[in-house]
Order: structure tokens, then C-alpha cells, then sequence
């Protein structure tokens, strides 16, 4: 599949019209004195390109710019962490008025109506994720609960997007945009395996193919639709035998074999009589480093008593995973789907690093939303 462009990004203002083959945006951040503020492009290939800053004055007021394209791009306004999401497709001028240090959820903006929806559904995104949170945190829940609780809530949330806003009008840079929205690193829109959000990028992909003809993130959306419906129409035969029934009747968990760093396949419910962290992680991701430091120190201090770590590498490069996990103790095995992996659909992993505690006979315990205290647990269950 070519590179998927996860777009939940985006900077800040357009509108109006002019003569110079720029757009521009203005406005004013309120409570930002002394901030550098950031006119930022995110390329189809993902990367970020600084088109123009500002350092903001007392009353916060600002006017950046950036040339004008001929079809929709994606641009963000951007101070520290704190993110407005944008598209521009002219020389027109965008107003945007926010307050530091909450932004990205408190801001107006005027002058293209399309910024207007992509504003609705960065907030509805926002709420999203906190409601999932706070489900994940509910210590009454057990696992399988948990995991219903939160596909219901990304099955509402995208219902809601599709009806509201791609299918009303596809052609619009904010359908483009609410295909690409995520949890943590991981697309709401699945336009692998799922039938109905790949209509959807298809109803995308044609809109784009008819107004925006030739425009390089059109073809990108057009190539994507075509590889999710190849993929799920060579699936179809095979989906009502991917879980073995025996593996569900001899174990609480699904089973998952996948090959370690060694060349060895390794099956997690071979470690059944030990306590088990089924980890996903990616090396490449913010943090990696630190994390595997206090993975290292918990591994160390409780292995001898019966725990284990079964770590699924989610990184594309293999090699790079291989030489980050060449040193580490435990069961390091990897998968080359990445972030499209089957595995994190099978276990509802919304966000990465993430894990799941499974006890000794094989049974999922709790993930990590409901742990807050990982050793007292593992005291627990050694």
C-alpha cells in the first residue's frame, strides 16, 4: 500500500483573496507574550515544513503567510505543544483568535467554512479520547467490558463523522481530514479490513478525483480506497477462521504467534504458569528509550519470581527493531503490518506503547488504563 498519510494534524487560519499567490492567516493568541507562534505545513510524506513565525507581543496579535496551492492542503498553527488545524486551497485570508495555553480546543476562526468543520471535528475528536480514558480508568470493568465500552464509542464517533460530514459533501478538505483522525498512533478510520470506513475513503477518493483531479493527496486517497477493497475481498474467505475455537476454549487470551528477534517462533500462551506483560511498543515512537529503561528495572527485579515480557515490536524497519532489541532480556518478537497489525485490533489497542497483564492460568487481567501501580499488581499475582 502506498504511504497512508495520517493527517491529525494541521495549523490555523484562512480566507479572502489575493493578488500575491500567498494565503494568510491572522489574528491574535491571547495570554502568549514572548511565544514563538508557527505557520507549519505537514507534507503528504509526513513531514513538517516551516513556512513562517512569529515571536507574539503583548496583545498577541500576528500575520503570517504561505504560497497558495490549487488544491486543498493541510497546515497548522502551532505554538509548543498547542495545535490549530487548518486547510487552505487559494490565496485567501483566515482569521484566527485563540487563548494560551489551551488553543487547540479554545479558538475561533473565521473566513473558510471548511476550517469551521475541521474546528468541530478536532473537539469531537478531543472528547472522544477522553471519554475512552476514562473508561480504560474504570477499575469496575473487566477487560472484555472495557474493550466493548470503547469499539461502541469509536463505532458512534465514526457513524456520527460519516453521516455528518463525509457524506454530506466528500469533496471538502475536512472529510479529507476526518479520515485521518487517530487515537494515539492508530487510525479511527480503518481503511484496511473495514468495509464501511473504506466507502468511505472511496466516496473521498471520487470526490477528489473529480474536483481536485491531479492533485497528489486525491491520488494518494485514490490508491488507498483500491488496496482496502483488494484486501477485504481476499479476506473475506478467511475471516470466520482466524481465531482457532480450540485456542478459546483452553485460554482466556487469543493466542498470538509471531517470531522473535532470534529467528524463533514464540506463542504467548506458552508462557502459561508465569505472570505475563503482553507489551506493544514502537522503538521509533517518542520516549521509546526511557521506557524500555523502566521496563529493564521491573523485568530485573521480578523474572526470577515467574514474570514474563512478550513485546511485539510494531517498528516498519525491521532491521532498526532488531538492533534495538538485540540487548534486551525478554521475548522480543515483531510485526511487519506495523500499526495495521491484526493484533491491535484483536486486543482494541487505540494508543501505543500499550499493555495487558495476563495471570498464570492465561487470563487477560487488566491493561494498563486500569493499573496504577504496576508492582503492587505484579505483587499481587507472583
Amino acid at each position: 500500500m502506498k504511504k497512508i498519510f495520517i493527517c491529525a494534524l494541521l495549523g490555523a487560519a484562512l480566507a479572502g483573496c489575493d493578488n500575491s499567490g500567498k494565503f494568510h492567516v491572522e489574528g491574535a493568541i491571547t495570554n502568549a507574550k514572548d511565544s514563538v507562534l508557527y505557520l507549519e505545513n505537514m507534507t503528504l510524506d509526513g513531514d513538517l515544513v516551516k513556512l513562517d513565525s512569529t515571536k507574539l507581543g503583548e496583545s498577541g496579535t500576528f500575520s503570517l503567510a504561505g504560497p497558495a496551492g490549487t488544491a486543498p492542503e493541510f497546515y497548522r498553527l502551532r505554538i509548543a505543544d498547542q495545535i490549530v488545524n487548518i486547510a487552505i486551497d487559494s490565496s485567501e485570508t483566515i482569521t484566527v483568535n485563540a487563548e494560551y495555553p489551551n488553543m487547540a480546543a479554545n479558538y475561533k476562526i473565521e473566513g473558510n467554512e471548511d476550517c469551521k468543520k475541521i474546528r468541530e471535528l478536532t473537539l469531537m475528536q478531543m472528547n472522544l479520547i477522553k471519554e475512552m480514558q476514562q473508561v480504560a480508568k474504570d477499575e469496575t470493568m473487566n477487560v472484555d467490558n472495557t474493550n466493548d465500552s470503547i469499539m461502541r464509542m469509536i463505532d458512534r464517533y465514526k457513524q456520527k463523522v460519516r453521516t455528518e460530514y463525509i457524506y454530506k459533501n466528500p469533496a471538502a478538505a475536512s472529510s479529507y481530514f476526518a479520515l485521518f483522525q487517530t487515537v494515539g498512533n492508530q487510525l479511527i478510520f480503518n481503511p484496511r479490513s473495514d468495509k464501511e470506513d473504506i466507502r468511505a475513503f472511496a466516496a473521498v477518493a471520487t470526490s477528489w478525483d473529480t474536483f481536485h483531479k491531479g492533485s497528489l493527496r486525491g491520488e494518494n486517497l485514490h490508491n488507498i480506497a483500491i488496496e482496502g477493497m483488494k484486501n477485504t475481498r481476499f479476506q473475506e474467505g478467511k475471516n470466520q477462521v482466524q481465531v482457532d475455537p480450540s485456542v478459546v476454549n483452553t485460554a482466556d487470551i487469543i493466542d498470538i504467534q509471531l517470531t522473535d528477534n532470534k529467528g524463533q517462533l514464540r506463542k504467548l500462551t506458552d508462557l502459561k504458569g508465569k505472570v505475563v506483560m503482553l507489551d506493544f511498543h514502537l522503538f521509533s515512537g517518542e520516549g521509546s528509550m526511557e521506557r524500555i529503561m523502566q521496563l529493564r528495572d521491573i523485568y530485573n527485579k521480578y523474572h526470577d519470581r515467574g514474570f514474563e515480557v512478550y513485546q511485539i515490536g510494531l517498528d516498519a524497519d525491521e532491521h532498526f527493531w532488531k538492533v534495538k532489541t538485540s540487548e534486551l532480556p525478554w521475548i522480543c518478537v515483531h510485526d511487519g503490518d506495523g500499526m495495521n497489525s491484526k493484533w491491535l485490533a484483536t486486543y482494541n489497542v487505540q494508543y501505543v506503547p500499550a499493555y495487558f497483564i495476563i495471570k498464570k492460568d492465561n487470563s487477560l487481567y487488566k491493561r494498563d488504563a486500569q493499573i496504577e501501580d504496576l508492582e503492587k499488581e505484579l505483587e499481587s499475582l507472583l
